[in-house]
Formats: structure tokens, C-alpha cells, sequence
């Protein structure tokens, strides 16, 4: 689980901000929106609202270019340019990220800290959730030579063997400008077990949808799981969108791709022979994907295939170029859904209700707030004022995103309003109670025929 978020001086956030899904002990509503982990409780859902520009989306963004800068390992080119522009020489020039989460029952804190071509501080606590003292696993920093240290937990420091380790890892492996959780994650040390536990938090259960995903694999599992296939046509076809079924459809590599193709067949064999889980993702000139995949040492080709039934009830199958962008976004988020009810994943969707008819994303998200067997966490940016309700989302869980006049994001919570449980909170946001909606005064002013040049 997602317990807090903490950035500063990226995208634009200036001064140091921080998003949080801990529950105010005094709010009484919603008890079942409240996950406990020993005595201490995270919040299951959030929203993020905020008028275009406010920087809602740049949360969002920068949570996602922290799980890539974990998962690949080195400083992304663009964040070098995604520090807050309106900051002065005076002001700090480095970039923080810092998280606090939940992964296999233990809490953890990491934080990095950088420069532009640098890590220039990285740490990984056991974290005592403000209950009890913090646990350090390891800390790095580099000096102005790019020379790094770290600092391991005292077990790892007093055993001679994981020395030998440290030493070899600070002459051959670690570098300046690399973060080092999934570098110390896939060591074999005892000492070290826990850091594989903070690492799987990035890799598998926190799972960023923006805009512009499409469905991944979804061929695929629908071709190999038949109780996920059946969940997906349940969802789809309760959607009332003229869907009758998902249904994958599969060929034998050369019979997909033609015999004419065989060195691009070869080398599309390979890819996929030297790929841990023999699959390998492709997009088609109609834009669907392809999932080429090994199974029965046969090589397949699958492709996703949307049924529909029209005139005199026959049954025709569409591909996802032919389906709206609506159904698209709906098809993302069958596998998101599947998981946040039963695993404990933390999906984070930018506009969750993009190309969705308002009606239909306020279902989804009304069924998950009031689904007491949920396991996972869902937050979400939205413009789509008909999802604030207080029977839909404590005071807590609903989150707004505003510019300051010195173009700064600023994020605050509902909660810091203190309304009243019965109070209209769609109302009061839509009347700019709550602020964080666009200003629209000045577009009223503008006399647009001054712009005609036909006259």
C-alpha cells in the first residue's frame, strides 16, 4: 500500500509537497475504506481534482518517473528538464522523491535525492510508521568528486563476508548516476532480504495508467486464464456498450506474418527465446497489439478480438482499431479492476474518466468505495464532478490540485476544510469553495470577432 508521497522541485511542484493516504483518526465515515496494518491504517481510495494546468496530472507523472528511475536504473534524460522552472539561482537545485510504503506486511521509507547528473543521497528504512523508531537497511551519498559511500545496517557492517560484498560493489558496480534498491535487490545476501521486498513494491505492485496506455497482454491472459476470461466479458458486457465477448484470436507465427517474412520471423523468434517469460509485445500498423508468445514449442501470435451482435443477432469480432477510444480505455482497465479487488496492487490512473461517459466511471468507482472485500488501493486525477460525494469518499481520500501565484502546485485535502458529513461537497466545489477550479471571468471579456480577419 501507498501511505505517503513527498516530492519537490519537479514538473510543477516548487516548494516540497506531499500526497497522503492516512485516515484522520477523528473522520468516522466509511470505516471499510480504512486497510489495517498493525494498528496502522491506510486509506483504499483517492481522488485528485484540480482545473487544467493545475498540475494534478504532474503528481501523477512524477510518481511514475520514480518507478522508472528504481526499475531502470539510471537518472531519465527528461528529468534533467523537469525541474520547476520558476525556482531562482538562490533556490535549491536538487530534486526530491520520497515514498512511504507497505509491501509484505512491512513498512518501508526511500528517498533519493538529486542532482542532474547524480544520486546525491539514497536511502531505505524499515519504517516505524511514526509508532516506533525508523530501521536503516542501507544509505548512500556521493560527494562532489562523485565518489559514493553507503552505509548498510549493522548486521551487514559487522559480518566479514557481506564486506567483501560491499567492497566489490562500490569498485564494479555502483555509479553516481544510478539509484541502487534493484542493484542490492538481486544480491544474494541474508542481510539483504528486505530490500527485495522494497523493490518488488516498484516492479509489480504499484501500476501507473495514464491517458495514453493501452490493455497489456490482454490477449494473452484471456487466451490462458478462462476464470479472468470470464470475469473480463461479465465486466464488458455489463457495460451495456454492445460487447458480447473478449475472445482471443491465435496463429502460428509464419502464418500470421507470411512465409515471405522469414529473417523477420527469425528474429522475432529469437526476441522471444531470449525473453525470461518467452513473450514478447508488438504494436501492428492498425495499432493493436501482438503478443508473440511461446507455448508447446510453438511460437503464436495472439491478438485481442472485441465481439459484437447486431442485425439478426449475428455475432461479428472487431479489432481494437475498430473500437472507440471509450471502449479502449474501458478494456485498460478490466485487468486494473481484476487486480484492486483482490490483490494488494496500488493503481494510480491519470484522468480515470477520459472518453468514459460520466454515468458509467461514477458505477466503476461507486462499486469499488462500497466493496467492504477490496485488498488494493485505487487513486486517481478527475475533472468529473459527479463522483464527489460523501457516500463515495471520506473527507480524507478527496485531494486538489491549484496553482499559487508563483506557479507553484499547491495539494491539500477536503479534510483540511473540516465540512460537515451531510454537507454538498460537489456543490460546494463546483461555486470554487474548495478553489482549484479554472477562473473563467476573463473569457467572458474577450470579444473574439476582434480576431476575424475575413471582415
Amino acid at each position: 500500500m501507498l501511505v505517503r508521497f513527498v516530492i519537490e522541485n519537479l514538473f510543477s511542484f516548487g516548494e516540497r509537497k506531499e500526497f497522503s493516504m492516512i485516515p484522520n483518526k477523528r473522520l468516522k465515515t466509511l470505516d471499510h475504506h480504512k486497510y489495517n496494518y498493525d494498528g496502522f491504517n491506510v486509506l483504499k481510495i483517492a481522488s485528485i481534482y484540480g482545473a487544467n494546468g493545475a498540475g494534478k496530472s504532474n503528481l501523477i507523472k512524477s510518481l511514475e518517473l520514480f518507478q522508472r528511475l528504481v526499475i531502470k536504473e539510471a537518472i531519465p534524460f527528461r528529468l534533467k528538464d523537469s525541474k520547476f522552472k520558476f525556482n531562482n539561482s538562490e533556490d535549491s537545485q536538487n530534486q526530491i522523491f520520497a515514498i512511504e510504503f507497505i509491501q509484505d506486511g512491512k513498512a518501508f521509507y526511500y528517498g533519493i535525492v538529486l542532482s542532474e547528473s547524480a544520486v546525491l543521497t539514497e536511502e531505505l528504512y524499515l519504517s516505524g510508521l511514526g509508532q516506533k523508531e525508523d530501521e536503516l537497511i542501507y544509505e548512500r551519498t556521493t560527494d562532489e568528486k562523485n565518489k559514493t559511500s553507503i552505509v548498510f545496517l549493522k548486521e551487514f557492517e559487522e559480518d566479514e563476508r557481506s564486506q567483501v560484498l560491499k567492497s566489490v560493489l562500490l569498485e564494479d558496480f555502483v555509479k553516481p548516476n544510478e539509484p541502487i534498491l534493484k542493484l542490492l535487490s538481486n544480491r544474494d545476501n541474508k542481510f539483504l532480504a528486505n530490500v527485495k521486498i522494497a523493490y518488488k513494491w516498484f516492479e509489480t505492485t504499484l501500476q501507473v495508467i495514464t491517458p495514453d496506455s493501452k490493455p497489456r497482454a490482454l490477449a494473452h491472459k484471456i487466451d490462458v486464464d478462462k476464470e479472468f476470461k470470464s470475469y473480463a466479458n461479465d465486466l464488458m458486457s455489463s457495460f451495456n456498450i454492445g460487447i458480447t465477448e473478449l475472445t482471443s484470436e491465435k496463429k502460428e507465427i509464419k502464418e500470421f506474418f507470411g512465409e515471405d517474412n522469414e529473417k523477420e520471423i527469425d528474429d522475432l523468434i529469437k526476441e522471444v527465446e531470449s525473453s525470461p517469460q518467452k513473450m514478447v509485445g508488438l504494436s501492428s500498423n492498425k495499432g493493436d497489439e501482438l503478443i508473440i508468445v511461446k507455448e508447446n514449442e510453438k511460437v503464436w501470435v495472439k491478438t485481442l478480438k472485441v465481439g459484437h451482435t447486431g442485425k439478426r443477432n449475428k455475432s461479428v469480432l472487431f479489432g481494437l482499431d475498430e473500437e472507440s477510444d471509450g471502449t479502449v480505455r474501458l478494456l485498460d482497465f478490466v485487468p486494473a479492476f481484476k487486480s484492486v479487488i483482490s490483490d494488494e496492487k496500488v493503481f494510480v490512473i491519470d484522468e480515470i474518466e477520459r472518453s468514459i461517459h460520466p454515468l458509467l466511471i461514477k458505477e466503476l468507482v461507486q462499486k469499488f468505495s462500497f466493496d467492504s472485500k477490496t485488498k488494493g488501493q485505487l487513486i486517481f486525477s478527475t475533472h468529473e464532478s459527479n463522483l464527489l460525494s460523501q457516500e463515495i469518499f471520506r473527507q480524507d481520500e478527496i485531494w486538489f490540485a491549484e496553482k499559487n501565484m508563483d506557479g507553484s502546485t499547491d495539494l491539500y485535502s477536503l479534510n483540511d476544510f473540516k465540512e460537515h458529513k451531510t454537507i454538498d461537497i460537489q456543490k460546494g466545489y463546483l461555486n470554487g469553495r474548495y478553489g482549484s477550479i479554472p477562473f473563467l471571468g476573463n473569457l467572458q471579456d474577450l470579444n473574439w470577432h476582434d480576431y476575424d480577419t475575413n471582415q
